[in-house]
């Protein structure tokens, strides 16, 4: 049985690639039966995100460009569309590639976790459509395990590495405690609902979102407990934001000086926290000059970024080491499924001798043989017969010159020199 993982991400291929060969959430169930009814594959599981599509499965034979073939055609495309931007990995290397997907070490923002979780799904996936056997069964598992220990023995994760966790980190940094404060996010695209996800999950007070469109701050805000304001509106209620996270496509400056001075007097100059995130910039620039006002733009923040992404670098050569590790251990399983069948074909030999030779001792000893007659019988045909094929098959190797065979029998019982 061979192990092989195939598929695309965002170092091989461009999104408009990804985006043509990815699995809907909806589908994947389908196509996972699809690409084991037609014998391509024994197990298969497939993952399939913004940055990747990847699929594991167990083969009887290397069949790649049939698998290639598949998968270009489930999507009406053809191999030479997509060949080259796939890869390619068996056995060992797949093994190691998917224990460094789950860790994290493989994604766009190094270390970052939504992958584990991901990988998780389309396991979950693959089970319910009855597409997991013993091999990748084991594999998934063990990639979650190996996941958990790098998370606990490396710092992988320790240090964030996207702009809305920086600026949410250094709120956290000027105000400690977030759970009596007010944060006012201006703008609802994807950096501004992420900072708000990680406000509330540190036990954020209160939150104002303020948008151009009210329609869709109130999602943002209904989402995590706030409410939804419209850009106007925000002088009126700068005063109450301690935090200030802004990030808008507006062309001009949403916050002036004037602005925030008169929020800051009217809050008696206890401090704000300021990020602004947007290019062009949301807040004027000389807002900094302000006292009590803490201004970080997404320069600052993406400096913070970088030392903490040389963290996280420093990080990932102790969870090489680690992988290596697990990837020899999985292995040596997985080679030793190989000799199950030879063990089980040993066991069963062995115990229709020994059932067939009980039978005998037993008719001996109604027949009134003496018990210790029986039992030197039943010892000494047992063991011959046991060791009849084995040693005629040494002495022929001997015979033979093929002294691997004889050294192979010395290792299997352990023989002394």
């Amino acid at each position: 049985m061979q192990l092989i993982a195939l598929g695309l991400n965002h170092t091989t291929a461009p999104v408009e690639i990804r985006e043509k060969i990815s699995f809907a959430t909806d589908t994947l169930s389908n196509a996972l039966n699809a690409l084991t009814q037609c014998e391509l594959a024994k197990e298969a599981v497939i993952v399939s995100t913004c940055n990747r599509t990847e699929i594991y499965c167990s083969v009887e034979q290397d069949n790649v460009l049939a698998l290639y073939d598949w998968l270009a055609r489930y999507h009406t495309l053809t191999r030479d569309k997509i060949q080259h931007y796939l890869y390619t990995h068996t056995d060992h290397e797949a093994v190691r590639h998917l224990l460094r997907v789950a860790c994290g070490l493989d994604s766009m923002i190094l270390g970052e976790p939504q992958i584990l979780g991901q990988i998780k799904t389309a396991y979950s996936t693959a089970r319910t459509a009855g597409t997991i056997g013993k091999l990748l069964g084991k594999l998934f598992e063990y990639s979650f395990s190996v996941a958990k220990q790098v998370r606990t023995d490396t710092a992988i994760g320790s240090s964030p590495v996207s702009v809305a966790f920086a600026a949410v980190r250094l709120a956290q940094q000027i105000f400690g405690d977030l759970q009596g404060n007010t944060a006012l996010l201006i703008g609802a695209g994807e950096t501004i609902e992420l900072a708000a996800r990680h406000l509330h999950e540190k036990g954020l007070g209160r939150m104002i979102v303020a948008n151009r469109t009210v329609e869709r701050a109130r999602l943002v805000a209904k989402e995590f407990s706030g409410y939804a304001i419209t850009l106007e509106e925000i002088p009126k209620h700068l005063e109450e934001a301690d935090v200030v996270i802004t990030s808008t496509a507006s062309p001009t400056p949403i916050l002036t000086k004037a602005m925030v001075e008169k929020a800051v007097k009217a809050r008696k100059h206890r401090p704000i926290f300021m990020v602004d995130i947007a290019v062009p910039r949301d807040i004027e620039a000389e807002v900094a000059e302000l006292e009590d006002v803490y201004l970080y733009s997404v320069d600052d923040l993406n400096q913070v970024i970088q030392e903490n992404m040389r963290s996280r670098e420093q990080a990932a050569l102790k969870a090489e080491e680690i992988i290596d590790t697990e990837v020899s251990h999985f292995m040596g399983w997985m080679n030793s499924l190989d000799a199950i069948s030879t063990i089980c074909a040993i066991r069963d030999h062995s115990q229709e001798t020994r059932n067939s030779l009980v039978h005998k001792a037993k008719r001996m000893l109604d027949s009134g043989k003496p018990a210790y007659e029986v039992i030197d019988y039943l010892a000494h045909t047992l063991t011959n017969s046991l060791m009849h094929t084995p040693c005629a098959q040494l002495r022929q190797a001997g015979y033979d010159g093929r002294a691997e065979v004889v050294l192979a029998a010395r290792q299997l019982f352990q023989l002394k020199d």
